[in-house]
C-alpha cells in the first residue's frame, strides 16, 4: 500500500521518501578567537561537492575582536589557496541609532574577476553586543562546465551606532570546481560565533 500526498508517493511497503527541497545540516563551527573559519570538502566531515545542488551556510553572532574590520569571505579549488577569481556587485542600506539620515545604494567593494577577498561587512564594531549574521547560497560548486553563482545577504552593527545591511551576488569566474570557503576579518581573529554548512537536497 502507498501514501500519496499531492501526487507524490511519500511511503510505499513501507518505505519513507526525504521531503524534496529539505535542508540538511552537514557542519557546525564554534569559533573562539580563531583566526579564520573554512569549510573545505573531506575535512573534519564537511561535504561540499556534487551531493547537494545548492549550500546554504548561516554566519551567527560573528563578532569581533579589532573594532570595524572588514569581515570577508575567498573560495579555493584545490583545498589550501584562496584566491580564485571572482566577479561581484554589492549594495548597501544603513539608519543610524540617533536617528540621523539613513541611505541606501551602490557600494565599491565588488571585484571584477578579482582574487582578492570579498566583503560581507565592513566595519563591524567590536562592543560587547555588536555582531554579524548572514545567509550565503552557493549554487552548484562542482560543476566543472559553468561558473558558480553564490548570494549573500548580511545584516550587522556597525561601530559608529549603525543598523547595517550589505547585500553581495557573483560568480566564482571557473569551471573547476569550487571546493572550499573561508572566512576572516581583515585584521584581527573571530572572538566568537556560529558558522553552519547546510545542503538544499533536490533543489
Amino acid at each position: 500500500m502507498a501514501i500519496i500526498s499531492n501526487a507524490t508517493t511519500i511511503a510505499d511497503a513501507g518505505a519513507f521518501s526525504v521531503d524534496l527541497g529539505s535542508m540538511t545540516l552537514i557542519k557546525t563551527l564554534t569559533l573562539s578567537n580563531a583566526a579564520n573559519a573554512t569549510l573545505i570538502h573531506g575535512t573534519s566531515s564537511v561535504v561540499l561537492n556534487n551531493t547537494y545542488p545548492v549550500y546554504i551556510i548561516k554566519l551567527i553572532n560573528i563578532h569581533p575582536v579589532t573594532d570595524r574590520q572588514d569581515f570577508t569571505m575567498n573560495f579555493t579549488v584545490d583545498g589550501s589557496n584562496f584566491n580564485v577569481a571572482k566577479t561581484t556587485t554589492v549594495l548597501e542600506c544603513y539608519n543610524w541609532e540617533n536617528g540621523n539620515t539613513p541611505a541606501f545604494g551602490y557600494r565599491d567593494l565588488d571585484l571584477g574577476n578579482g582574487t582578492g577577498e570579498q566583503s560581507l561587512a565592513i566595519g563591524c564594531g567590536s562592543d560587547n553586543d555588536e555582531n554579524i549574521c548572514s545567509v550565503i547560497n552557493l549554487f552548484n560548486p562542482s560543476s566543472t562546465t559553468f561558473v558558480k553563482h553564490f548570494t549573500i545577504d548580511t545584516q550587522f552593527s556597525e561601530g559608529q551606532g549603525l543598523c547595517f545591511r550589505q547585500p553581495v551576488a557573483g560568480y566564482v569566474n571557473s569551471t573547476s570546481a569550487v571546493t572550499g570557503v573561508r572566512f576572516k576579518f581583515a585584521s584581527g581573529n573571530i572572538d566568537s560565533g556560529i558558522i553552519k554548512l547546510y545542503g538544499l537536497k533536490d533543489s
